[in-house]
């Protein structure tokens, strides 16, 4: 999915005009106990304020970056077939959230496959979207090509509010806040089917997480029944072993800065994202791009001959976002006793190089700045 795609189906997560007509839920304790259950779910009846709060939890079970909080996930062949799991999210869908059997079963799945240690709440949201059709010019037209039927799952923890001082109203004194129980916003979610190229998408789901770290592939895997893929943070780390492992005697301070510039130079500028950001698929870097972006940066023919074999080994058949293995935060250069955090846009100028046969990074400073130590202006 595009992010345009994905901010057209948010659009009709708002009180006027709301694309939700249903909604269920199940309660969960520490135990994996079930405790409760959001019942008679016609959504449009459930008073403004409340529906304000549960509108807000659906938004955020699609937020976040593609690539990184939102994967998009192709069902396998067999999980298609009668009894896969594609087929029990297409009867809770097709079933409207109406049929309680098909609900327990759900939420029996979700239970078995979502590690999380402490109270949660299952939410599902159900909705109908008349997709209007587009001129090519981009121009919305009323009519409508095809009525897009989706579900968004948004699984909340549930924690205690922390004690605290409050004013207690009916005996009119300062005491011990009484403490409740409060829905966080989702760990994770999904929006099935996708809607990809503005059409509902059987054949593929899509995924998030409120911590790409924590993709909770287990979820993945056993409720969705789906190939896990590396998250951002995994991917960043395997790029990272793709340089070092290549590179080996090579991987110096130069050749490393180097390689980054020419990764950040294939994100799109400020002014192209903000022209392009919603038409825009997450940009993949392919293995023969590597290749070139090493060889440009100075890498040895013969270490650059080791590239296969490392790639196949840290990333086999995945794929890497640009935007998830360059930082575009400050570099950061460690030694045993020393940090430096240097802006992106002048790494360059920092040089490793040999001092009175000692190893050293060269920092030249222009005429015109200054140094500050601990908020102090001090004279180089």
């Amino acid at each position: 999915m595009l992010k345009k795609e994905v901010l057209e189906i948010k659009k009709q997560f708002k009180k006027t005009d709301c694309g939700i007509s249903r909604i269920a839920g199940c309660y969960v304790d520490g135990n994996k106990e079930k405790v409760t259950y959001i019942e008679n779910g016609n959504f449009l009846n459930i008073e403004e304020d409340e529906m304000y709060k549960y509108l807000e939890l659906a938004k955020k079970a699609l937020s976040g970056t593609l690539g990184n909080n939102l994967l998009e996930y192709e069902f396998p062949l067999e999980e298609e077939k009668p009894g896969g799991h594609q087929q029990l999210l297409m009867g809770v869908r097709e079933s409207e959230l109406k049929n309680p059997e098909l609900l327990d079963t759900f939420y029996e799945q979700v239970i078995a496959n979502f590690e999380f240690a402490g109270n949660y709440l299952i939410l599902l949201f159900y909705g109908a979207y008349d997709v209007p059709v587009r001129t090519k010019d981009n121009i919305k037209n009323q009519e409508s090509d095809e009525v897009y039927q989706y579900m968004v799952c948004a699984i909340c923890p549930v924690t205690l509010s922390k004690p605290g001082l409050s004013y207690l109203e009916e005996e009119n004194i300062i005491g011990l806040r009484k403490r409740d129980w409060i829905v966080a916003p989702p760990e994770c979610g999904f929006l099935f089917p996708a809607f990809n190229d503005r059409s509902t998408d059987i054949h593929a789901v899509l995924h998030y997480s409120k911590d790409p770290k924590n993709a909770h592939e287990e979820f993945v895997s056993g409720l969705l029944g789906c190939n896990t893929k590396m998250s951002a943070a995994v991917q960043k780390e395997a790029f990272q072993a793709i340089v070092q492992e290549t590179l080996g005697e090579e991987c110096n301070y130069e050749t490393v800065t180097k390689i980054h510039e020419k990764l950040a130079d294939m994100l799109p500028t400020p002014e192209e994202e903000s022209a392009t950001q919603e038409e825009e698929a997450p940009q993949i870097v392919e293995k023969e791009q590597i290749r070139r972006i090493f060889e440009e940066s100075g890498v040895s023919e013969e270490a650059v001959g080791h590239l296969d074999e490392v790639y196949e080994t840290n990333i086999g058949t995945e794929q890497l976002y640009v935007e998830n293995i360059v930082d575009t935060k400050p570099v950061k250069v460690k030694t045993n006793d020393i940090v430096l955090n240097i802006n992106p846009e002048v790494a360059a100028r920092v040089k490793s190089t040999i001092v009175d046969g000692q190893k050293c990074l060269l920092i030249p400073i222009n005429s015109d700045e200054n140094i500050t130590i601990n908020g102090v202006d001090a004279r180089p």
